[in-house]
């Protein structure tokens, strides 16, 4: 039925001050989720940044505290507090009142990456409260704010002999739909700024006041660290990073003459790889713009002119394009833009037109001059660009020859895929890339009319480490590549020839099922990004177990949901019954359920204590009966006779006393020591339980159960009852075991080991069914560290891949044994 209501002037609204961020919150920070709430954070950092920039502030603190709120503290000017001619002090007026700010005075701040006056105060409106802080003049100016308005009014609130803002806010459950800050991505921010800030002598702290972490970052050589600190783990073939900064007075559209700095670090390593961020007013323009063309065209042509004065070029030999010059380049761009436009809000694109020729000839300058000073340098990155071309070559042969081979067997899709029914639009289309043929087999059962079905056969080539020729050249990959549609690298991307909205990675739920989904993703980030980048690739997460009782049938995914369901459907009427000290405990329903998630979760920790050491996880669960005392850290036996201790310092008298008179003594610390254990005189195991466990022992205690309750003793009994039945046992782990096997009965638990194990239906049901299935979209968070840990984990330097292993072994879960 059509809407009769009359459309007239009183069906325009007009909403006064912030209430139109408050109605429509994604326009002004981009959503109202992680990102965004985040973006708020990035405003008023932004602007104390702004004032290190104009030479104001040297250092920037970042606190998240114990409420939730976060906190941010400069030493810079601090905001004005005088009068304005509106009839508002200055600090309310930039508070409450949307571009309202100093930068729009050119006197002010000659470049700035706050939102033009904007920022600050939608700061304010998205805040259940706000507190700001100014310390100037030898005096503490305070004034208060709740969601957007004035809470209170501007009073000196003390004496100061430092100068600065402080701005303290907490974000408005009511209208955004994540309130809780995220430290990793606060750090990373941060962290980046203090790369760029680095030279004016910036230093940026972050306090997380919720686990007790802070971090302080200051990088004196600014961009030559950034650089450096990108390569790290590849092999660099120049050791000296080239560093350009200059400062030119342009004149724009007949206005007067205004400043842009442009700085950039760069530094090539052995890899296939490009590794470009580019800034603008420390603003990470992850999509480029006319800057990145600029230094681009520079960097290419600066190569080439070498080459041709140095006679590099043999005979008629086709020079590197600029796709050649940057394989294994990394390298860093950033900016100081008095006017910068931005294509969106959330500035990830430059659009000044002018920026693109400043960059080529400031860069195209400085390269000149750095080839001059150091040949060496210029001739080691034209020979590496040179067998990139001859690898281009050889992978445009393979990429013809697959393409005429596809012409001449008809479609040019491959043989092997099983492609959605005729009509599905591309939007709406699904490819699913299946470990093995019997998967695959079991997927074309089940599928739907709108997927596909692409079985691969093994373990793909991994990308990291090969060049082109080689990856073009094989089979698994160029299937793939034809089945997607879009072709291959950046540069031949087309997203109008895209066959399919969603690329699912669907592997088995083991270790050779995640090799291959890391090679896979692998292919996606370094071969084709903007199908990772514009959110294409997803990973579909098949079950570990289906659990049936009666007619009632679920799929987990994980051990740790295993245990919640079988509480869920077999607890029944089940009660624990804890009796110490005649004093009785009872748990049942959701609290027993509680308790079991609890233990379960403790117990998972078991791996983590060396096995040969015949340690009983009861007894060292145990130790911490005190919620301020931590686990020990070793495990020492002599004589027959183990102890715990909990400090070196204890370990090292221990040892002392057995060393004796003589002086000697043989430590047997595991199979590495080279000590066999029978001859040793002690036995020493460092112990590995990490805060984790002792954090879950204090919730348990918090639950009226102690620790030492793992430790069967004449104190306690535990009771469990379930309808007629009782039984009785010692401990809590014999406790938790006999209501685990209650929850077992009449329950059916089928351990699927791979997904040709399933058949189409159930196949369908868990893992593709868009209903009921569990998708995980692939996106990148934080560029660097995403690029270092492919660097590591899947490139060719053994080295630091070993020492990323050691340093992470025992947070690894679900491994093979």
């Amino acid at each position: 039925m059509p809407d009769k209501k009359n459309y007239d002037a009183s069906s325009i609204k007009v909403l006064e001050g912030l209430k139109a961020v408050r109605k429509r919150p994604a326009m002004y920070i981009g959503d109202t989720s992680v990102r965004g709430l985040h973006h708020l954070v990035w405003e008023v950092v932004d602007n104390s940044v702004d004032e290190a920039l104009a030479g104001r502030a040297s250092r920037v603190d970042v606190r998240v505290h114990a409420d939730g709120s976060v906190s941010v503290r400069d030493d810079g000017a601090g905001i004005p507090v005088d009068m304005h001619e509106s009839g508002l002090n200055a600090l309310e007026l930039v508070m409450t009142k949307l571009h309202a700010g100093g930068k729009f005075d050119k006197d002010s701040y000659k470049v700035s990456g706050g939102l033009h006056g904007v920022g600050i105060s939608v700061v304010n409106a998205l805040s259940e409260w706000l507190e700001v802080e100014v310390f100037k003049d030898g005096k503490v100016y305070k004034q208060t704010f709740a969601r957007g308005e004035r809470s209170s009014d501007l009073k000196i609130a003390g004496d100061t002999d430092s100068t600065g803002t402080l701005i303290r806010f907490l974000p408005d459950a009511e209208v955004m739909e994540v309130t809780e800050i995220s430290y990793e991505i606060l750090r990373k921010r941060l962290r980046e700024l203090a790369y760029l800030m680095g030279t004016v002598g910036m230093t940026l702290s972050i306090t997380d006041e919720r686990v007790d972490k802070e971090e302080e970052f200051t990088f004196p050589e600014g961009l030559k660290q950034f650089a450096g600190d990108l390569n790290r783990g590849k092999t660099i073939i120049h050791p000296v990073v080239i560093y350009i900064e200059k400062e030119v007075e342009v004149e724009v559209g007949g206005e007067a003459k205004k400043p842009y700095y442009v700085e950039l670090a760069l530094q090539y390593n052995d890899g296939f790889n490009e590794n470009v961020f580019t800034f603008v007013n420390n603003i990470n323009t992850s999509e480029g713009g006319t800057h990145l063309v600029g230094f681009r065209t520079a960097l290419t042509r600066a190569l080439n002119n070498y080459a041709r004065s140095e006679k590099l070029f043999k005979g008629k030999e086709t020079p590197p394009t600029g796709d050649d010059f940057r394989e294994g380049l990394t390298a860093v761009l950033s900016l100081k833009v008095p006017d910068p436009q931005f294509e969106s809000q959330t500035k990830i694109k430059l659009g000044n037109r002018e920026v693109q020729g400043i960059v080529e000839s400031i860069v195209g300058e400085g390269l000149r001059t750095f080839f001059e000073e150091q040949p060496a340098v210029p001739k080691s990155i034209f020979n590496k660009a040179m067998d990139a071309r001859r690898a281009r070559e050889a992978a445009r042969k393979a990429r013809d020859l697959v393409r005429r081979k596809s012409a001449l067997e008809g479609s040019g899709l491959p043989a092997k895929l099983s492609d959605c029914h005729k009509g599905t639009r591309p939007e709406d289309a699904e490819l699913f890339l299946v470990e093995g043929d019997s998967a695959g087999g079991t997927a074309k059962q089940g599928r739907a009319p709108n997927q596909a079905i692409l079985p691969l056969r093994g373990k793909i080539l991994n990308v990291e480490k090969a060049p082109v020729d080689s990856i073009l050249n094989h089979e698994e990959i160029n299937t793939i590549v034809s089945a997607i549609g879009t072709g291959y690298l950046t540069e031949e991307f087309d997203e109008s020839k895209l066959r399919y909205g969603k690329i699912i990675v669907m592997t088995d739920a083991d270790v050779d099922g995640s090799h291959i989904r890391t090679l896979l993703l692998t292919l996606f980030y370094r071969k084709m990004p903007e199908l990772v980048n514009r959110g294409f690739v997803y990973v579909a997460n098949p079950p570990l177990y289906m659990i049936r009782k009666g007619k009632k049938e679920r799929y987990v995914t994980s051990d740790r949901e295993r245990q919640a369901v079988l509480a869920e459907m077999g607890l029944g009427d089940t009660k624990l019954k804890i009796t110490r000290n005649g004093s009785e405990t009872v748990f049942d329903g959701d609290h027993l359920k509680q308790l079991m998630s609890l233990i379960d979760n403790l117990m998972s920790h078991q791996k983590k204590l060396p096995r040969e050491a015949d340690i009983s996880f009861a007894d060292y669960l145990a130790e911490a009966r005190a919620p301020d005392m931590e686990l020990p850290q070793f495990w020492l036996r002599h004589e027959g006779k183990g102890e715990f201790l909990d400090t070196q310092a204890m370990l090292d008298a221990k040892l002392e006393q057995i060393r004796g008179a003589d002086g000697q003594l043989k430590i047997y610390e595991g199979k590495e020591s080279g000590i066999e254990r029978d001859l040793a005189d002690a036995e020493v195991y460092s112990l590995h339980a990490g805060d984790q466990i002792f954090s879950l022992l204090v919730e348990l205690q918090s639950m009226g159960v102690p620790a030492d309750s793992f430790r069967a003793g004449e104190n306690t009994v535990y009771e469990i009852l379930s309808g007629a039945r009782e039984s009785q046992e010692t401990d809590l782990m014999a406790a938790f075991k006999s209501v685990q096997a209650e929850c077992e009965k009449d329950v059916v638990v089928q351990r699927y080991k791979g997904l040709g194990e399933m058949n189409g239906s159930q196949l369908f049901e868990s893992t593709m069914d868009p209903a009921k299935r569990n998708l995980s979209r692939v996106s990148i968070d934080d560029a660097q560290e995403t690029d270092h840990i492919f660097t590591v984990l899947m490139g060719p330097n053994v080295e630091p891949r070993r020492e990323f292993i050691e340093k992470h072994a025992l947070e690894a879960t679900n491994l093979d044994y």
